[in-house]
């Protein structure tokens, strides 16, 4: 059995999900792939996400592959989560998941007051309105003038593959955006390509290949799935899959085997890498077992109740402080250091949160030190996307 360090662990995960200065690529639909999809609940995150890992990004090149080339794509899978994938992991992700999304998309749908001959009926009508161009909720609302509860019936329209996210309305801000028929965004792509166990093993070998070494608990947690499906899948992968120890981590790790020898030669790193990720970004929300990159006596300013990561700084892939942003007519980046890192290195902290606020804010930013923080457990839902408000 390979054993290796905690320190060589997270210099190969950083290289692997693209945040070191010499892994970061141009290619979106490449990097997006190699990290298992973009976190896309909250609108922004997918941007920050690629700000933090592409070595010239600009917002119109993720909304290009989104909406013009269509090399990706909106859905709800993992965890019941919106993430952003590639044509080739769309019908995977889909497959994998759909068993528990359509049956929680379909209760919420009930629960709403729509029944499923209504159900029928209102659907096709849609799916007419749509034919032509298009819409977003509150258009199909006014064209369909009906008493039920629309955004439920697109919401399960999207989670079986019938219709698809498509643009926002306004700006990458906006939480609103227009539906397109998903047949007419993807003619040809087959969602039911592969079964539900064929499909589990795929995203689990993926899994493994952007963020192992993992344990089991951290593929239960980043999946979602049940216990049995995940060893029913790492018994398929027996061939492709091998333990590991690392010293500075309780538990048996996975990695795949054609990591091994890159593993076994890693020399220890030298330097600091530092990266500014937004709430949600996968790196952070990969792994149930944190230890590798947080001191368990941070947990509670980092992730909320519900496991929802808030923004933070890393330096050498573990987490030393928080970020916030706060806009308005003078435009602020605000930083909380949970750990103070050595002078240089925090000039290069203030000089990257500089870089990162001008993307935000289109114009200069300040960037202003915090000293204390509401422990996000203490918070209300959604505390973690704003974690140093005042």
């Amino acid at each position: 059995m390979l054993q290796t360090n905690l320190e060589l662990v997270n210099a190969f995960t950083l290289r692997k999900q693209h945040l070191t200065h010499t892994s970061k690529i141009y290619d979106i639909p490449m990097l997006v792939n190699d990290i298992v999809g973009l976190h896309a609940t909250s609108p922004t995150v997918p941007y920050l996400s690629l700000f933090a890992r592409h070595p010239d990004f600009e917002r119109r090149l993720l909304e290009d592959e989104l909406y013009e080339k269509k090399s990706l794509a909106k859905i709800r899978c993992i965890r019941k989560t919106i993430f952003i994938h590639t044509r080739e992991m769309i019908p995977v992700a889909y497959a994998a998941t759909a068993a528990s999304v359509i049956e929680a998309s379909r209760r919420y749908m009930e629960a709403r007051g729509v029944s499923p001959n209504k159900y029928d009926e209102i659907s096709k009508r849609i799916l007419d309105l749509l034919s032509q161009e298009e819409m977003t909720a509150s258009a199909i609302k006014e064209a369909l003038d009906s008493p039920h509860d629309i955004s439920s019936i697109l919401y399960f329209m999207c989670d079986q593959g019938i219709l698809i996210r498509s643009r926002p309305v306004k700006s990458w801000r906006d939480r609103n955006h227009r539906y397109a028929r998903f047949c007419d965004t993807f003619p040809g792509l087959d969602l039911n390509q592969y079964d539900e166990k064929e499909a589990i093993t795929r995203l689990i070998e993926r899994y493994i290949a952007s963020f192992g070494p993992v344990t089991e608990s951290d593929i239960l947690w980043w999946t979602g799935l049940g216990k049995n499906q995940i060893r029913l899948a790492l018994e398929d992968l027996q061939a492709k899959v091998h333990p590991i120890s690392i010293t500075g981590l309780n538990g048996m790790h996975y990695a795949l085997r054609s990591d091994l020898d890159t593993l076994s030669r890693l020399a220890t790193p030298t330097g600091s890498t530092i990266n500014l990720l937004p709430h949600l970004d996968p790196y952070l929300m990969g792994y149930k077992d944190r230890e590798r990159y947080l001191d368990p006596h941070d947990t509670n300013n980092v992730f909320d109740r519900s496991g929802n990561a808030t923004s933070t700084i890393l330096l050498n892939g573990k987490v030393i402080g928080l970020w916030d942003f706060k806009k308005g007519k003078a435009p602020i980046i605000k930083l909380l250091f949970l750990h103070q890192p050595p002078p240089a290195t925090k000039k290069e902290i203030l000089r990257e949160a500089q870089r990162l606020g001008i993307f935000i804010a289109e114009e200069e930013v300040k960037v202003t030190e915090r000293d204390t923080m509401t422990p996000l457990t203490e918070r209300t839902a959604g505390g973690f996307m704003t974690p140093l408000k005042d």
